[in-house]
């Protein structure tokens, strides 16, 4: 079998616009008939023409004429052939992604078998999940942070993620002890609520100096929070190493890195003890495996990133099944997450659980891609 060509696909998102305001999937095509699904998150990247244009070309040099089952040897020929293309990147290495997972989905569909049966097999029946909790009042109104608990709780959520910290920009800075102990009421509200049933992760954007986040952390330490996520931007390892070594709240960091390189160094400098990385970005299914691996080695776990499409979410699926150091998995899902599926992987009572069919587990819809389906 050969890989063929690829066509691209770009779908305007529903609101609330969840995994972004449109949705940028590929096609990888076979001299078998199998097609392969991929997708180039697209949450925080504006400019969509180049990345269209940079996944033809990827594809083309590349891609063609391989043996899909050669994905370790295309992922190195495509991120070392170019000298700038081996770097880590935000712009490069999610394009590298949706032709990795692609790749994947092929190779599943041939085999008759899930992705995460081909790495090593299923190591939990289902995935535990978090939900977000809506902010809308929260802030000038901490109570109601208690009652949105209660309802998540109700709906089976046995953990949430909360902002509480705004605006994000300009980074980073720090907030006064007022405010800080205003964002920790939130908190009280929740556990006054619902004891002890949902876990409460810390959500920040890397707002804080290093200064910053332990004071934040100090303050917050009492409620126990689920993590603290990016204290500090993710740039600076060492800044970040010396937030979680201040604090005993679980350090979470990684949607915003690329490659096991990156991640290697952050959990060696034990700068995070949670690792979010994000499948659609980081360099696919097998990178990311090997970055679990890492993480393993150095008894971090794993809750990957899902501020993405649905296809890249199936491809977090596939990995959080067949990884032992898995702990949680961040769902993000909006409506056409379920509507472009014929069997859409589906979030419910606080969990995922996994498909059995082959490859991702996903086959498009294409009356309703059609009715999405936009120019670049």
């Amino acid at each position: 079998m050969k890989i063929t060509g690829l066509e691209t696909i770009l779908l305007d998102n529903v609101r609330p616009y969840r995994g972004g305001r449109q949705f940028l999937f590929i096609r990888l095509l076979t001299d078998e008939g199998i097609v392969g699904l991929g997708e180039r998150p697209t949450g925080h990247t504006p400019d969509l023409k180049s990345q269209v244009a940079l996944l033809h070309d990827l594809v083309e040099r590349f891609v063609v004429g391989q043996s899909p089952f050669d994905i370790e040897a295309i992922w190195q020929r495509v991120y070392a052939s170019n000298h700038d293309y081996r770097h880590p990147s935000l712009y490069g290495t999610p394009a590298l992604s949706a032709i990795e997972m692609a790749l994947w989905d092929i190779v599943g569909k041939a085999t008759g078998q899930p992705i995460y049966n081909l790495l090593g097999g299923r190591c939990h029946e289902k995935l535990r999940a978090y939900a977000y909790m809506p902010t809308d009042g929260v802030w000038e109104n901490p109570a109601r942070a208690g009652e949105i608990a209660a309802q998540l709780v109700e709906q089976g959520n046995t953990a949430c993620k909360i902002d509480p910290f705004m605006p994000y920009f300009p980074l980073p800075r720090d907030f006064p002890l007022k405010t800080i102990k205003h964002a920790a009421r939130i908190f009280r509200a929740i556990r006054d609520a619902v004891g002890d049933e949902l876990e409460i992760g810390i959500g920040t954007h890397g707002q804080f100096s290093t200064s910053g986040a332990i004071r934040v952390a100090k303050v917050f330490e009492e409620y126990h929070p689920f993590w603290f996520e990016e204290p500090v931007p993710p740039e600076n390892v060492d800044e970040m190493a010396r937030v979680a070594a201040h604090t005993s709240i679980p350090i979470a960091s990684g949607e915003r890195l690329v490659t096991l390189y990156e991640f290697s160094e952050l959990v060696e400098k034990q700068a995070a003890q949670i690792v979010q990385l994000d499948v659609g970005q980081c360099g696919g299914i097998l990178e990311s495996k090997k970055i679990a691996s890492i993480a393993e080695a150095h008894y971090a776990m794993i809750a990957p990133h899902m501020y993405v499409g649905p296809i890249a979410a199936a491809a977090a699926v596939q990995l959080d099944t067949c990884s032992p150091n898995f702990l949680i998995q961040e769902y993000n899902g909006g409506p056409l997450h379920q509507a472009l599926f014929k069997d859409p992987i589906r979030f419910d009572q606080g969990f995922i659980e996994p498909p059995t069919s082959p490859g991702l587990g996903l086959e498009l819809d294409d009356a309703v891609v059609k009715r999405y389906t936009v120019a670049p």
